[in-house]
């Protein structure tokens, strides 16, 4: 008798209706996009963009970066752990090293990852070939299969195009937090004709555009689909948030019952609700909102 597949997804993922008079008396719909309930340790975008890179691995031992905070790495230690695969977390931040763990990273290793903590500058070189191995060489993951900050590359973007055909006929904008630009480069493409994708960057700088694009031409060979971004809801940069934004999210969790999660999620939300009453958008748009991610224990 075969065993189940510990990534087994729930797949599509559920899409709710919000009704929410902030956006009702201008004329529009809200959706939510659940992609939070896909798996329980893999959650959301993370299943779409880990699922496929894990395959590519075919078994082996498995590397990654991200930052003190980074959801990536909790999903990548979880992947590991369900499938019994070695994974190491490459961490932003030297100073790190030595200190008591903070949540998110003390998750990453009872799951089994092992973390090498690298300066910033260091960090920064990731993608330079050279430093790229001599990082490899310092963790003891030469042999590793290397999945990029964010989880975003081809593989990931390919992934994410079936989020885009999940909402295939059932919206006119599909909304979605952005990192490293994996998720909305793979929406976009997935979508159909008349329909487009907004990207809702969490990271200050002005970049996105670009990686965006670029992760599209790998996966594809081109910019595909319509899409654009909103760099103005932020609130301060990776990890920010404001006293603003915790009481927007605690407003929106009591209006709709929805666990909001404050570093990607809320900033989407937030942003949707300022560009309705922008009149951003026309009466009569369907909005739907991914769910990216949600709040961690």
């Amino acid at each position: 008798m075969t065993s189940p597949d510990p990534l087994t997804p729930r797949l599509p993922s559920p899409l709710q209706e919000a009704r929410d008079d902030r956006f009702e008396r201008r004329g529009l719909r809200l959706l939510l996009k659940r992609d939070d309930l896909i798996h329980p340790d893999l959650v959301g975008n993370k299943w779409r963009k880990l699922v496929p890179n894990v395959a590519a691995a075919h078994g082996r031992p498995v590397v990654t970066f991200g930052g003190a905070y980074s959801n990536h790495l909790r999903a990548t230690a979880a992947a590991g752990r369900l499938l019994g695969l070695p994974t190491t977390g490459v961490v932003r931040g030297e100073e790190l090293a030595g200190r008591p763990l903070n949540p998110s990273l003390a998750r990453c290793a009872a799951d089994g990852m092992r973390l090498h903590f690298v300066d910033r500058t260091t960090y920064r070189r990731k993608t330079e070939p050279a430093a790229l191995a001599a990082i490899l060489r310092a963790a003891g993951a030469e042999e590793a299969y290397v999945v990029p900050e964010g989880g975003s590359n081809s593989a990931a973007v390919h992934g994410c195009r079936a989020l885009g055909a999940e909402l295939r006929g059932h919206t006119d904008v599909a909304a979605v937090a952005c990192g490293t630009g994996g998720t909305l480069a793979g929406l976009a493409a997935g979508l159909a004709p008349g329909q487009r994708a907004l990207g809702v960057p969490v990271l200050r700088g002005g970049f996105l555009e670009g990686d965006v694009e670029a992760l599209q031409k790998r996966a594809f060979g081109a910019r595909t689909g319509s899409w654009s971004l909103d760099e103005r809801f932020h609130f301060g940069g990776y990890a920010r948030t404001t006293p603003e934004l915790q009481a927007f999210a605690e407003d929106f969790e009591d209006r709709h019952g929805l666990p909001v999660e404050r570093l990607y999620v809320a900033k989407l939300l937030y942003g949707l609700v300022a560009l309705a009453e922008e009149g951003a958008f026309a009466r009569g748009t369907t909005i739907a909102a991914v769910v990216t991610g949600r709040p961690f224990p």
